[in-house]
Protein backbone atom coordinates (compact mmCIF):
# COMPACT_ATOMS: atom_id res chain seq x y z
CA UNK A 1 0.00 0.00 0.00
CA UNK A 2 1.39 3.39 -0.93
CA UNK A 3 1.76 6.28 1.49
CA UNK A 4 -1.12 8.13 -0.15
CA UNK A 5 -3.33 5.05 0.13
CA UNK A 6 -2.41 4.71 3.79
CA UNK A 7 -3.20 8.39 4.41
CA UNK A 8 -6.59 7.93 2.77
CA UNK A 9 -7.21 4.81 4.83
CA UNK A 10 -6.28 6.61 8.06
CA UNK A 11 -8.64 9.44 7.16
CA UNK A 12 -11.48 6.98 6.48
CA UNK A 13 -10.82 4.97 9.64
CA UNK A 14 -10.59 8.14 11.69
CA UNK A 15 -14.05 9.18 10.48
CA UNK A 16 -15.44 5.74 11.29
CA UNK A 17 -13.88 5.74 14.77
CA UNK A 18 -15.20 9.22 15.47
CA UNK A 19 -18.69 8.17 14.41
CA UNK A 20 -18.52 5.07 16.62
CA UNK A 21 -17.41 7.24 19.55
CA UNK A 22 -20.29 9.64 18.97
CA UNK A 23 -22.77 6.76 18.73
CA UNK A 24 -21.50 5.42 22.07
CA UNK A 25 -21.75 8.90 23.58
CA UNK A 26 -25.30 9.34 22.29
CA UNK A 27 -26.24 5.96 23.70
CA UNK A 28 -24.87 6.95 27.10
CA UNK A 29 -26.92 10.14 27.12
CA UNK A 30 -30.13 8.19 26.50
CA UNK A 31 -29.62 5.79 29.42
CA UNK A 32 -31.36 3.88 30.80
CA UNK A 33 -33.09 3.57 27.41
CA UNK A 34 -31.12 1.24 25.16
CA UNK A 35 -28.76 -0.02 27.85
CA UNK A 36 -28.84 -3.45 26.19
CA UNK A 37 -26.86 -2.03 23.24
CA UNK A 38 -23.92 -0.89 25.36
CA UNK A 39 -21.71 -4.00 24.85
CA UNK A 40 -22.34 -4.07 21.09
CA UNK A 41 -21.62 -0.37 20.59
CA UNK A 42 -18.60 -0.46 22.89
CA UNK A 43 -17.16 -3.37 20.88
CA UNK A 44 -17.73 -1.53 17.59
CA UNK A 45 -15.96 1.52 19.01
CA UNK A 46 -13.07 -0.57 20.32
CA UNK A 47 -12.61 -2.29 16.96
CA UNK A 48 -12.77 0.99 15.06
CA UNK A 49 -10.02 2.50 17.19
CA UNK A 50 -7.95 -0.68 16.98
CA UNK A 51 -8.07 -0.53 13.16
CA UNK A 52 -7.22 3.18 13.22
CA UNK A 53 -4.27 2.63 15.55
CA UNK A 54 -2.89 -0.14 13.35
CA UNK A 55 -3.21 1.97 10.20
CA UNK A 56 -1.46 4.88 11.91
CA UNK A 57 1.39 2.56 12.91
CA UNK A 58 1.75 1.38 9.31
CA UNK A 59 1.76 4.98 8.10
CA UNK A 60 4.42 5.98 10.65
CA UNK A 61 6.56 3.01 9.68
CA UNK A 62 6.50 4.32 6.14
Amino acid sequence: MTTDELKALVKKLNAQATQAKMDLHDLSEELPIGWERIPEQAQKTYEAYARLTEARKQLAAG
